[in-house]
């Protein structure tokens, strides 16, 4: 499969799941070995830290407790704040490597390889651990503050209509700037600022200057693949709160809501679907990482003459 070469709208989401087709089994295999302890860990601590807090704000205020849930908060405060610091650094470090893995693995396949191995994947990371933790810090104390920021802004404008139009532009454009911030840092010899600028700026220009601006089809590409994971993701994730309102409405047919509902076998089952579908999610997102490498390699136009050059020496040399 061809990458540093040019690309139109259809494309790219047509090319994100020829890749999948290609090197799925294989991509998920390693993904799965790399990711699979920190996600389990994560619903793990969500399970045993949190299950009676959720069961203290889905069940306990319904018998009329109205300062319940207040009380079991603040006699709770510092576990939560330990648990909450923990989930944070948790779910922060799970998101950076979730980024860097397909940006390590299609690096890995641009330059000709056909299996990936675990221990390549964990080789990248060791070899450039200095500017993994350059982008964790980065992308944790400016990028997300930043985005969140912005976002919260487009979110509140919502209830002024205009919002809700520009959602449609800030939340694609957001992520693109992100995953091109992590393609280009460690596909590129730039700095993190300097990436971040290349990242910015080649939503909407290539780098020659010469041809037409790429920004609707990133846009419009990032923006389907996004319709289409929300679509499929908010399937599974619904599972696990359907399962627990149809608890709530069966266990306590005399109107008794005392007890958790949230307690016994049933938390088992609830987390476990749950678990589930955080996974599936997780690895859904992976079509819209992929779409975004194509795309950041559809920018490089600087390098898709070289890199054409070198595949015809390359078959040269076979012949």
């Amino acid at each position: 499969m061809e990458f540093y070469k040019k690309r139109d709208f259809g494309s790219f989401i047509s090319d994100s799941f020829t890749f999948f087709k290609l090197y799925g089994k294989n991509y998920f295999k390693n993904f799965i070995l790399l990711n699979g302890l920190l996600l389990i860990l994560m619903v793990i601590v969500v399970v045993l830290g949190f299950r009676e807090f959720f069961g203290a704000v889905f069940g306990s205020n319904i018998s009329g407790q109205s300062y319940y849930l207040e009380r079991y908060f603040s006699d709770n405060l510092g576990m939560f704040a330990g648990l909450g610091i923990f989930l944070f650094i948790l779910s922060t470090a799970l998101m950076t490597i979730n980024l860097l893995f397909p940006v390590f693995y299609m690096k890995r396949i641009a330059e000709g390889k056909t299996l990936i191995k675990t221990d390549d994947i964990l080789s990248d990371f060791k070899t450039h651990i200095r500017k993994v933790l350059i982008l964790y810090l980065g992308l944790t104390l400016l990028v997300m503050p930043a985005a969140t920021v912005l976002f919260g802004i487009t979110y509140i404008l919502v209830f002024l209509i205009i919002g809700l139009a520009l959602l449609l532009f800030v939340i694609p454009n957001l992520f693109n700037t992100v995953t091109f911030l992590c393609y280009d840092y460690f596909n590129g010899n730039r700095g993190f600022f300097e990436s971040l600028s290349y990242a910015i700026r080649s939503q909407f220009s290539y780098p020659n200057g010469r041809e037409s601006s790429p920004y609707w089809k990133y846009w419009g590409a990032t923006l389907i693949m996004g319709l289409l994971f929300y679509i499929v993701s908010s399937i599974f994730t619904a599972v696990p709160m359907i399962i627990y309102m149809i608890k709530l409405g069966t266990s306590a047919p005399d109107g008794n809501f005392e007890q958790n509902p949230l307690g016994g076998d049933f938390a088992i089952v609830f987390f476990f679907i749950y678990g589930i579908s955080t996974l599936f999610s997780t690895l859904l997102m992976n079509m819209m990482y992929i779409n975004s490498g194509l795309m950041y390699y559809d920018s490089r136009t600087d390098l898709h003459q070289k890199m054409e050059l070198a595949e015809i020496e390359t078959i040269g040399n076979n012949e």
